[in-house]
């Protein structure tokens, strides 16, 4: 009961506490939950990815999230350089002794207009729509009244009258990107924008209590890369989000190594690098691309003040990408100059 207790208190103490949305430490992958308007801004035409997140492995039930995402751009004429971008997202998140789950799908699309063509600058508006629902398993609950001479059991009625374990609404988010090259087309690229979800503010409460909503989640990005020499590049990424009285700051790097190997069709790409949350944890992340597909591999060093229960284990996340260019009948694409990130 008391765990069932803690539980329900915390759905419900959203006025006090605010929520903490779903995150990744590998966030520059995931657009749509970052931005609606990354949503398609990158080089190639398609990209398909998914993702494995494990954490708090140290207590009985950790948190696992799986998460699949499919983005994908075209141009609206041969004679424009602005594009739309439509994407779709989706994922599943478990964690505790009573299987508490969050099961979301969020649709965007993103318009891109072409300001300067000769820097590559575009500004980007995109919007998102979401489905969300909440749930636990009562079945996995256990009360006190089930407990006779220190024995529980299930058999025994609990005399307790558990709330709804579904709660299920629609979501709202929207932002803006801005991204242009500093100098020619192939010198260094940034981009920032920001972004709001939840615009909707539903109720967030298994008993349907109407004072309790979802705070509204703001965000912002940015980004820089540049080609360090002709094989080498650096990439930088930085993310803030605040909901409620919650917020995350998160920056770090990449540094990425060309590798031409004899008898290897395409060139091997290597990034090493390392990530930081603010007061919560280092993260060093891993990537290999090589041809269209492309894997990477982070893990959280947790340094927050949850250390000692947690013996620095935070969490391991694994994404796996598939981009490329469609086959076009005239044997070549249409040009979309996009960010290189």
């Amino acid at each position: 009961m008391k765990r069932l207790i803690v539980f329900l208190l915390f759905m419900n103490a959203t006025r006090a506490f605010g929520q903490a949305d779903i995150h990744f430490s590998q966030f520059y992958e995931t657009s749509i939950l970052r931005n609606p308007a990354l949503t398609g801004v990158f080089a190639d035409e398609f990209k398909l990815g998914a993702y494995y997140r494990n954490q708090w492995a140290s207590i009985i039930n950790p948190y696992q999230t799986y998460l699949a995402t499919a983005e994908t751009h075209f141009a609206l004429s041969s004679r424009s350089q602005d594009f739309v971008s439509i994407g779709l997202l989706g994922f599943t998140d478990k964690a505790g002794s009573l299987d508490q789950k969050i099961t979301s799908f969020y649709p965007a699309i993103n318009y891109n207009k072409s300001i300067n063509p000769a820097r590559n600058s575009f500004l980007s508006v995109g919007f998102t729509g979401g489905y969300i629902q909440y749930s636990f398993d009562p079945s996995k609950a256990t009360f006190n009244n089930q407990y006779l001479n220190g024995k529980y059991d299930p058999n025994n009625p609990s005399l307790e009258k558990l709330p709804n374990p579904k709660m299920n609404f629609w979501d709202l988010g929207a932002g803006v990107n801005y991204n242009t090259n500093l100098g020619d087309e192939y010198g260094p690229t940034m981009m920032f924008g920001i972004s709001a979800y939840h615009f909707t503010q539903p109720d967030f409460s298994y008993y349907s209590t109407p004072t309790v909503n979802l705070n509204i989640r703001e965000n912002a990005n940015a980004a820089f890369s540049m080609d360090v020499r002709d094989d080498v590049n650096l990439q930088i990424q930085a993310n803030y989000a605040q909901q409620g009285t919650y917020n995350e700051i998160m920056a770090g790097g990449l540094l990425r190594l060309n590798v031409h190997t004899a008898g290897l069709g395409s060139v091997l790409q290597f990034s090493v690098g390392a990530f930081y949350r603010y007061a919560d944890a280092i993260i060093p992340v891993v990537k290999l691309k090589y041809d269209n597909l492309s894997f990477g591999v982070s893990y959280d060093v947790n340094l927050s003040t949850l250390t000692p229960a947690s013996a620095m284990k935070g969490g391991y996340e694994m994404t796996l990408f598939y981009s490329g260019l469609y086959p076009h009948h005239n044997g070549s694409a249409l040009k979309l100059v996009c960010p290189r990130f």
